[in-house]
């Protein structure tokens, strides 16, 4: 049936999928004489992708994954080069986010990196395979923090150990400061890596704290929260209709007792990476495939030396209105996640192309973007009168770097600048190659059978969750972040530390409410009317239950995306509680999320997504802190200790990451590039290493 449906060449990917998991599950000798019988254009391709390595090595709770640029053979000639220098340009910045990430992270990537490739000794020892995995995690999290819940790594090894190695090694190969001994080194910087309370939260958020004092996070420096507050506070002007976004690409510190920003620019604080990124954007100049897109990178490199906001809004607009380029990229300061007051941007960069057939799927829906816009649940006040400029389309990541590095979106919308979306619209992406990957990976990994309440849930996820959740990510990014409006005067960063929570709430609920309309189907965008049900439950299992196998025993929810998802799912199950909406139920001994009416979840969907957005709109600073921290923070030990019992068992790794492919340049006798290759061989060791030896773009304190 599987092969008969291929060779008919009539049905969607998702539904490939779906068909390849149950047989996976039911006959896995199947599968495998399934793919030798392959014989047709199509059936070549199914071959292809199956025998495509998406799984890799897997350390502490991360696994790491490939992904498969598919398509890239097709492109021109001009095109392939212009991914290529687009992608050395995105990879020239990594250095800028391991500094942004903490003060001594480039000093101790340096360290670790020596004793990894360079030392003699024992190396059958717990000491050295602690070490090993240590290493591993800290170029995964870009640092020596957890990318996901900002908690400091805990070492596995002794204090002794690390500094006997470094001892062991060429000094000339470390980054000892002039005139500075091993010893002294460990000195420096031994405390952030052994001592729990130095450096202890990359991005503090608990409430009444002093975020920026208790944050390792280097976008500060000697500078109280009250005093970053106030510093750009003075800056803005409540009447200004068109604000740049305050503090986005600089340090602010204190010198001589005056708080001053030391901005981010070719001639600045970061010049020598930023330097490199815009020689590749030079190059990247000659092969822009339409005026348009030329512009946006000449744009982006002026802003790259001035270190102007107002020329990078002046990109910002550009880049939204170039629409007919099939080569895309994002390169810079983006988001704000990583800083505690939610202003300053980290670097980050992706380079892709259109996948021109999945697109057809994201433009019906921007192309309704007023329609979604109308029917919103949320009082009128606070509705755009005219969406604008609303694109969306489905990618192919070519490479990942910075903040997208190696744990990635698979979604995303920018520009982050309200008044931008406002008056000249929003790109929304959602990265197709990324979520093959990880549906991919998650086959047959018995998930679904520990968690899921019964087989009509097991049935639903079986039938539509590939297909709902792609649908979920298109409006969350598309729509939801594009959707509503400030009041006049209300100033952007209101809602302070809770910005990024709330923001996220408003896109997801968005995307949730409308999943389970009747225009999805009228559409063509879902099959029928129970398909969205797929996405409702895994969300409230995720929410209620099963992102806390990423929480530490004890800890709280901290991270923005899963404060989203449990303000989103116990905000529902509590106030659905009179009507019976969700249950959580006790089977053997084991806790399931139990969906009783699916119509009422949507209506409370809707009736959180009002709130949510009053409270952007208005800028409700206190009702969106009660909101956040009476539903998201806090954690249910009980039933935390038993999700991470129960997933322990599975044996499957919480994080997933990627490794890049490598690109490289063929060149000709006078070292013109005839044609550009890809390949996907590159261990995860070696892709670090080279990374840190060929991007080494920064000196070790900045």
């Amino acid at each position: 049936v599987y092969m008969a449906n291929l060779k008919n060449g009539g049905i969607a990917r998702t539904k490939q999928l779906k068909k390849y998991r149950l047989m996976k599950r039911q006959l896995t000798m199947l599968a495998m004489a399934t793919a030798l019988c392959v014989s047709c254009n199509n059936g070549k391709q199914a071959e292809a992708e199956a025998k495509f390595d998406y799984t890799n090595e897997s350390f502490a709770d991360i696994q790491m994954l490939r992904y498969e640029v598919k398509g890239f053979d097709e492109l021109t000639l001009d095109q392939k080069k212009l991914v290529y220098y687009l992608q050395e340009a995105a990879l020239q910045g990594r250095d800028i986010l391991f500094d942004q990430n903490g003060r001594h992270n480039l000093v101790i990537r340096k360290m670790l990196e020596t004793v990894y490739t360079d030392y003699q000794g024992d190396k059958t020892t717990e000491d050295w395979k602690n070490f090993v995995t240590y290493v591993k995690r800290v170029w995964f999290s870009n640092g020596i923090h957890h990318h996901y819940s900002a908690d400091k790594f805990v070492p596995g090894f002794s204090p002794e150990f690390f500094k006997q190695a470094l001892l062991a090694v060429d000094a000339a190969k470390l980054p000892l400061a002039e005139g500075q001994t091993v010893e002294a080194l460990c000195d420096e910087v031994f405390p952030a890596i052994f001592d729990p309370a130095v450096m202890a939260k990359r991005v503090n958020q608990a409430d009444g704290e002093d975020l920026v004092l208790t944050s390792a996070s280097y976008y500060y420096d000697g500078v109280t929260q009250a005093e970053a507050e106030a510093f750009y506070n003075n800056l803005k002007d409540p009447k200004d209709e068109t604000p740049v976004m305050y503090g986005m690409n600089s340090r602010l510190v204190k010198e001589n007792g005056k708080v001053v920003e030391k901005v981010w620019h070719t001639e600045g604080l970061y010049g020598e990476a930023l330097s490199k990124v815009v020689y590749w954007l030079e190059k990247a100049l000659t092969v822009a495939e339409n005026d348009e897109q030329k512009a946006v990178i000449e744009k982006l490199i002026k802003y790259y030396r001035s270190g102007s906001l107002e020329d990078f809004d002046d990109y910002c607009i550009a880049w939204v209105g170039d629409l007919d380029s099939r080569i895309d990229f994002v390169n810079g300061f983006t988001e704000s996640y990583g800083d505690p007051l939610g202003m300053k941007a980290s670097w980050e960069s992706i380079v892709n192309f259109k996948d021109l057939e999945a697109t057809k799927r994201t433009e019906t829906i921007s192309s309704n973007a007023q329609w979604f816009e109308d029917n919103s649940p949320v009082d009128s006040r606070f509705k755009k009168e005219k969406v604008k400029g609303v694109t969306a389309k489905v990618i192919t990541a070519a490479i990942l770097a910075g903040d997208l590095y190696p744990s990635t979106a698979i979604g995303i919308n920018l520009p982050n600048s309200n008044w931008i979306r406002s008056a000249h619209g929003s790109k929304s992406v959602t990265i197709g190659n990324l979520t093959e990957a990880y549906n991919m990976a998650a086959l047959g990994n018995g998930f679904n059978e520990e968690f899921v309440y019964s087989d009509v849930e097991r049935k639903l996820l079986e039938e539509y969750d590939a297909l709902t959740g792609d649908l979920h990510t298109d409006l969350h990014e598309c729509l939801g972040h594009g959707s509503g409006k400030l009041l006049p005067g209300v100033d952007p960063d209101a809602l302070k530390a809770h910005g990024s929570t709330i923001e996220e709430t408003r896109a997801d609920l968005f995307g949730l409410y409308y999943l389970g309309d009747p225009k999805m189907v009228e559409l063509g965008l879902l099959p029928n009317a129970e398909a969205y049900k797929a996405e409702y439950y895994g969300q409230m299992m995720n929410g209620l239950m099963t992102q806390l196998v990423r929480i530490e025993p004890g800890a709280t929810v901290e991270e923005a995306h899963m404060r989203n998802r449990q303000l989103i799912a116990r905000w529902a199950y509590e106030h659905g509680k009179a009507d019976n909406v969700i249950e959580l139920v006790k089977r053997d001994g084991k806790t399931f999320v139990k969906i009783n009416d699916y119509e009422k979840l949507r209506g409370l969907f809707g009736e959180l997504l009002a709130e949510i957005q009053r409270i952007k709109s208005e800028g409700d600073y206190e009702a969106g802190r009660q909101l956040v921290e009476q539903y998201a923070v806090q954690v249910d030990q009980e039933l935390h200790k038993e999700i991470l019992a129960r997933y322990e068992a599975l044996n499957l790794a919480p994080y997933k990451g990627f490794i890049n492919p490598v690109y490289t340049a063929v060149t000709d006798a006078e070292g013109n590039i005839t044609d550009v290759t890809i390949s996907y061989d590159e261990s995860y060791d070696d892709q670090m290493l080279r990374y840190s030896r060929d991007y080494a773009t920064l000196p070790y304190r900045n």
